[in-house]
């Protein structure tokens, strides 16, 4: 079976990978890429024909922005489908909110599974500038007790820091899983990085005490780090 693990593979392995996987959602990514290649490709050519120059250079000067704008906004379209592309393939599986999760910039730390329970509920905690955040996706009836324990646990262990629950899916109150970074991301700054450090050290104490999480049944989500890294040259 071939490695797609985005950490063991080449830049341009991880580009062609995550072309193939975006394209079985989305036939008609290449069209797109090509589209956002010509256009991109004309605009820089027209504004950089306007450089200062004559005959040989404004030529030169104009393939090359043409190349530059249009790689860019080739892989601008492709960093927005194939994100789409991975969203649409991961949600409703067992540990979606979690790899969604490793798009969060950096900043956030991310420990999947602080809860769980025998039908495949699960908790995930996000500690970020707002605080600390639970992220639960499964069934909601289940989840309102899980969240619910959960929340006591940390506010025990990390007092006087703002803890939040979210629900992932698309029932009313709930964060659909494309929308759940953005939604973290934009929350109101309550911690600074010194004391992200001191509740994260409080938080080992109570992980320490956790019991082993179980194996889910069925495909288990990958992280999205691959798609992340191609889309910003990392």
């Amino acid at each position: 079976m071939a490695n797609t693990n985005p950490a063991s593979m080449g830049r341009i392995k991880q580009f062609i990978e995550t072309y193939k996987v975006t394209k079985r959602n989305d036939p008609l990514i290449g069209l797109w890429l090509l589209l956002g290649f010509v256009v991109g490709g004309a605009i820089g050519f027209g504004l950089f024909w306007l450089l200062p120059g004559s005959g040989v250079l404004d030529w030169i000067f104009g393939v090359l922005g043409g190349l530059i704008f249009g790689i860019l906004t080739a892989l601008i379209i492709f960093s927005r489908r194939a994100q789409t592309s991975a969203y649409a393939q991961m949600e409703g599986q067992v540990g979606a909110a979690a790899a969604a999760l490793t798009m969060l910039r950096k900043g956030w730390v991310t420990t999947p599974a602080v809860g769980f329970t025998k039908q495949q509920d699960v908790v995930h905690r996000v500690v970020g500038p707002p605080g600390i955040v639970l992220v639960g996706e499964g069934n909601p009836s289940r989840l309102k007790a899980l969240l619910a324990n959960e929340r006591k646990k940390h506010e025990r262990v990390a007092y006087e820091v703002p803890v939040e629950e979210i629900v992932v899916g698309r029932e009313a109150g709930q964060t659909p899983l494309p929308k759940l970074v953005g939604v973290l991301q934009k929350k109101k700054r309550a911690l600074k990085p010194a004391e992200m450090t001191a509740v994260l050290n409080r938080l080992k104490a109570l992980d320490a005490s956790r019991p082993a999480v179980p194996m889910p049944r069925g495909p288990v989500p990958t992280s999205m780090k691959g798609v992340r890294g191609n889309m910003r040259g990392r």
